[in-house]
C-alpha cells in the first residue's frame, strides 16, 4: 500500500506534466474537493469527474498559462500538505495574478478521500475585473 505523501506527490508531479489523466487516477470516486469560497470555482465537488469539469476545466477555460507551484509537501500520515504558488492570466481581462495557496489532503485507502484549499482570493478575483 502507498503512503499518503506517496499518492499526493503524484498528483502534483502529474500536474507538472499536465498529465490529466495522472492527476485524477488517485482521486476517489467518493472524494470531497473543496475549492476555497470567492474562488472562480468555489465549491464542493465529489469524485473525479466533477473535479474534472467544475474545477480543472473550469479554470483551463477561463485561465491562459493556470498553474501551480509545489513549494514544499508536508507528511503528517493520513493527512498530507502542499504550500505554494498559483499563478496565471484571465482571459479575458488579460490581467495576470499570483496568490500562494496550502492544499490540505485527506488519502485513506490508497485513495484522495479529501481535498480542501486555502488561498488568496482577492489577487485571483482582481484579475478577473
Amino acid at each position: 500500500m502507498r503512503r499518503a505523501f506517496d499518492i499526493v506527490k503524484a498528483h502534483y508531479q502529474a500536474n507538472d506534466r499536465r498529465d490529466m489523466d495522472g492527476m485524477l487516477a488517485d482521486i476517489a470516486p467518493d472524494c470531497r474537493w473543496t475549492e476555497m469560497d470567492g474562488f472562480p470555482c468555489a465549491g464542493t465537488y465529489v469524485g473525479p469527474q466533477q473535479v474534472f469539469e467544475n474545477v480543472f476545466q473550469a479554470l483551463g477555460q477561463a485561465f491562459e498559462g493556470y498553474t501551480f507551484k509545489l513549494e514544499r509537501l508536508l507528511d503528517a500520515g493520513d493527512e498530507v500538505v502542499g504550500v505554494g504558488d498559483y499563478s496565471g492570466m484571465h482571459k479575458r481581462t488579460g490581467k495576470a495574478f499570483k496568490a500562494r495557496v496550502v492544499h490540505v489532503w485527506g488519502v485513506s485507502g490508497d485513495k484522495i478521500r479529501r481535498f480542501e484549499q486555502f488561498t488568496d482570493t482577492l489577487r485571483v478575483d482582481e484579475s478577473m475585473r
